[in-house]
């Protein structure tokens, strides 16, 4: 019985100490910028040597244009303002579709996101799933939505070593993303499902498509007066 009780203890313990580790690695950036993510890190392992450096510039919420930010959301996660880090309803669609075609398309919300790319390897497996529930539900209590989509916004993937809303707009338009057009900022947010291969500077038919329907959706939404929702 005594053993049973020291076990017991040993496993509070253990996950009382996985819970205080888990809040030291989110919280503080609710105020502090991160200076990398664990995506970049395995970028840069990837080049096994290679001559490779991360492109990226952080920009503050208020540095960030709001039609850029309304294209990312519209192009990722619509329901962005209203879910608690999980869309139900997208997944369940997803699920639907799966059984339908027999393939899965991506149900990621912008928090799922920034949580598998800020603290997560890349991969797939159950232990990355089960480790990204936890954490994205960890953002979700600490940081406000601004600050969530301020974060995404300065550490998605927008090409081979291009991190960043900053870094993009330089790397594929050749200027800051203060200078970013609407029609520009839709071609960035639309090419974020694979953004490796689809090159807004020079998009074809396809991204061009994806753009014109992110702009509709923005004056569906109501424009940039959506935002508001996220202050």
């Amino acid at each position: 019985m005594a053993g049973k009780t020291r076990i017991a203890r040993l496993l509070w313990r253990m996950l009382l100490l996985l819970l205080v580790f888990s809040f030291a690695l989110v919280l503080p950036f609710r105020w502090i910028n991160p200076p990398i993510s664990m995506v970049m890190i395995d970028r840069s392992w990837q080049q096994d040597g290679a001559d490779f450096k991360i492109k990226k510039q952080w920009l503050s919420w208020n540095e960030i244009p709001s039609y850029a930010a309304l294209a990312a959301v519209v192009s990722e996660d619509q329901n962005f303002p209203n879910h608690y880090g999980f869309d139900i309803e997208a997944i369940q669609k997803a699920f639907a579709e799966r059984e339908r075609r027999g393939s899965l398309r991506g149900a990621s919300t912008i928090s799922q996101q920034v949580a598998r790319n800020m603290y997560l390897w890349t991969g797939r497996s159950w232990l990355r799933k089960g480790l990204e529930v936890w954490f994205t539900a960890l953002v979700e209590l600490c940081w406000p939505k601004q600050r969530i989509l301020e974060v995404y916004l300065n550490i998605a993937e927008w090409g081979d070593g291009v991190f960043g809303l900053e870094a993009a707009s330089r790397y594929h338009f050749g200027f800051p993303a203060a200078q970013l057009s609407r029609w520009q900022s839709a071609l960035l947010a639309s090419s974020l499902p694979n953004p490796i291969n689809y090159n807004p500077a020079s998009p074809g038919p396809h991204l061009i498509k994806r753009a014109n329907w992110n702009l509709k959706q923005q004056r569906m939404l109501g424009g940039q007066a959506w935002l508001a929702a996220l202050e």
